[in-house]
């Protein structure tokens, strides 16, 4: 019997998931607030309204784990400079100092995962992904795990 790609692709990716959560544990972060690490880093001042747009999740749910990451100091709600309704989130210096903590941790992620693979390899496999994602739709730069943060997980009948 041939191997089920989509079937080994759910099953490496949540054990890759599993790694990288494990990964964040001496840092004491979530993989959703390293995700939000992240989006700062690539968008510095996005609004709390675009980012829970972004990540498909309710905005009541971000305003939760941006209250987490504040109150450890990593990131600061400043005014939005062109809606006073709204807030512009940024990483703070220590945020920005623990977000390249991360993009450390993802180098070694990305080691233990593809172990098994040359570099060449791993780099090809990344290629297989991506084409299968842009086909998908998925958001780039957002884990689709988001929307399923706080409930439980009900299939999306989109296929």
């Amino acid at each position: 019997m041939r191997p089920n790609a989509a079937f080994l692709l759910s099953q490496v990716g949540a054990h890759s998931a599993e790694v990288f959560a494990g990964l964040l544990v001496p840092l004491k972060l979530s993989p959703a607030h390293s995700g939000i690490l992240w989006m700062l880093s690539r968008s510095p001042g996005i609004s709390q309204r675009e980012m829970a747009s972004q990540l498909k999740l309710h905005p009541s749910r971000v305003v939760g784990l941006l209250d987490e990451l504040e109150r450890r100091g990593l990131i600061e709600r400043r005014g939005h400079a062109e809606d006073r309704r709204l807030y512009a989130v940024h990483l703070t210096a220590a945020g920005q100092k623990l977000f390249e903590e991360v993009r450390q941790l993802t180098d070694e992620h990305q080691k233990l995962i593809c172990k098994a693979l040359t570099e060449k390899e791993c780099q090809q496999l990344a290629v297989y992904l991506q084409r299968i994602a842009d086909e998908r739709k998925l958001t780039p730069g957002v884990h689709p795990g988001y929307r399923w943060l706080g409930r439980k997980i009900r299939p999306k009948q989109t296929y």
